[in-house]
Order: structure tokens, then sequence, then C-alpha cells
């Protein structure tokens, strides 16, 4: 609290109580956070490491291949395409589906159908890095 000297009616020595909101020690606060967050964010923004493809022209006589796409529709209902597999046999029929002298270099393609659940679609990804395959891309579709 502080205290109000002079003015008002009573004595020249008489101190009353204040009432006003002191906003000087709030004001300090705001400005010091202030300047933390200013410090703070140009650097953790900066942290983020991209790792980006170089910048190159595509070869123009080349036809480039069609995808793979693998589509999860449930537990024990996984397609290839449009032909049935199964967790057990995903690494042949991935194989055959690229038909590629290096499948491992290969990008596949992973969607999933809206109600599966999240375990199914793991395990699917989890088979596909176990046998070497590491370059996979999620599709999300919209579904009306």
């Amino acid at each position: 609290m502080g205290a109000k000297l002079g003015g008002g009616g009573g004595g020249k020595y008489k101190i009353e109580q204040n009432s006003d909101i002191n906003v000087t020690p709030f004001v300090d606060v705001m400005l010091v956070l202030l300047i933390i967050f200013m410090v703070s964010i140009p650097v953790a923004t900066v942290s983020i490491k991209l790792d980006l493809p170089p910048a190159k022209a595509p070869p123009t006589g080349e036809k480039k291949k069609d995808p793979v796409f693998i589509s999860i529709m449930g537990p024990n209902d996984i397609y290839i395409a449009e032909r049935k597999t199964s967790l057990e046999t995903l690494d042949a029929d991935v194989r055959a589906a690229l038909q590629s002298d290096d499948p491992l270099n290969e990008r596949i393609l992973v969607r999933g159908w809206k109600d599966i659940e999240y375990r199914d679609f793991v395990q699917v990804l989890n088979e596909l890095q176990q046998h070497g395959y590491l370059k996979i891309g999620l599709i999300n579709e919209d579904i009306e």
C-alpha cells in the first residue's frame, strides 16, 4: 500500500491510506518477460533441422514409375494396389509389386482407412521398417 501525502481535508501532517493501484511493478515485470521472450524465441526457431534434397531438374527422357500403394483397411485386411496380402507375406509382396533391382530405395505410400486402430497401422509400418524399407510416405485422403 502506498501513502498519500498532502491534499484532501485533514491536516498538513495527516497521512491517509492510498487506494490507487500501483502499476509500476507490474509494468516492470511485463517488460522483463517481454525481453526474455524476444531473446528466446529466435533461438528456438533456428534449431529445427530439415533434411531437404538438393534442387535439380528431373531427367527429360525418363518416365517415372507409379508408386506402390499399401492400403490398410483393418487388422488382417491389407492391400498392395488391389492385391490382398498379410503381415507375414508383406515383404515378398512389396518386392513383387516394386519390380526393381533395388527395392529398398523405392518409395512406398501407405494409407489407412478411417476406422482402423492405430496399432494396426503401426504394425504395418514396423514390418516394413524391419525389412529395410525406409522411404515410406503416409497418405491422408479426404473421405466424404
